[in-house]
């Protein structure tokens, strides 16, 4: 059993733990992902690194609420435990002294985005960050972000914070003002294609994180093949990181939309369940 040292709600659908695991924390390395469950029946769900603390053996561990093992996740507090909490897994993300790199965040992306930027700036590198969100409820570690970076830009869709837009509008002007050796996103898929295909056109070498689609974390399960240069990868053992100017964008949101129905449904029961339970206490 894993146990929750600290639980924090970074807004009303992000949430934060921080994990008694001293194993995973002397081994973790940026860009890497664990693989959490609840209890020994429950989903497994995959989560990118989000910080750290070797000497302390703890690992924290960033999650947004979108289905019924998220909800569940968020009933938790500190105090209780996990059942599973196994990692570091998957390749860690490529560091070097490249020069210039921009880091993009997309909304719960923030979280994995930290480490990578800090640890590219402690190689020597001048560090840009673009944190964007569909609005001012969905930003978080703004003060984090900042403190590992020469330079922050915040948007949001609605514009009810920061610059209003998509990060590809401040990612255009950068590319064209300045050089910039190396681009790193990390969010929601179809970020992570507009921000590719931003870069193809300055011809900017692009990584980003395909951890959304993993499920078993092992490649046994197959779930999580995507198309790379047409050829098929496996995210959780030969990534999560990848290409972006590589991947079959179009492959992989088809590949995500297909049990839709199936997760909405489970989450909905979920919440009865609890509103049902709260209403017969």
């Amino acid at each position: 059993m894993y146990k929750i040292l600290e639980k924090q709600d970074l807004t009303p659908a992000i949430h934060l733990f921080k994990i008694a695991a001293p194993a995973v924390a002397k081994k973790a390395q940026a860009g890497q992902f664990v693989i959490v469950m609840i209890d020994d029946k429950a989903e497994r769900i995959p989560l990118t690194l989000a910080d750290w603390d070797a000497e302390a053996g703890t690992v924290t561990i960033v999650f947004m609420e979108v289905g019924a093992s998220t909800y569940r996740m968020t009933q938790l507090k500190a105090g209780d435990s996990l059942a599973n909490f196994v990692g570091p897994l998957g390749l860690p993300t490529h560091v070097d002294k490249y020069g210039t790199v921009v880091c993009v965040a997309g909304g719960v992306g923030t979280a994995p985005i930290y480490p990578i930027a800090r640890a590219m700036r402690a190689k020597g590198n001048k560090v840009e960050i673009i944190q964007g969100a569909r609005s001012k409820d969905l930003i978080f570690w703004e003060d984090k972000l900042r403190s590992v970076s020469d330079k922050l830009v915040v948007t949001t869709d609605d514009g009810t914070y920061g610059r209003k837009g998509v990060v590809t509008e401040p990612l255009k002007e950068i590319l064209g003002s300045e050089k910039v050796d190396r681009v790193v996103a990390v969010g929601p898929s179809i970020m992570m294609k507009f921000v590719s295909k931003t870069t193809e056109q300055f011809k900017v070498p692009t990584v980003v994180s395909l951890n959304s689609i993993m499920v078993d974390g092992t490649g046994m399960c197959g779930c999580c093949r995507v198309s790379i240069g047409g050829e098929t990868k496996f995210a959780c053992v030969d990534g999560p990181d990848f290409d972006g100017h590589q991947v079959d964008w179009d492959l992989l949101g088809a590949r995500q939309r297909a049990y839709l129905e199936e997760e909405k449904h489970a989450y909905d029961q979920c919440r009865a369940i609890k509103k049902f339970n709260e209403a017969n206490k």
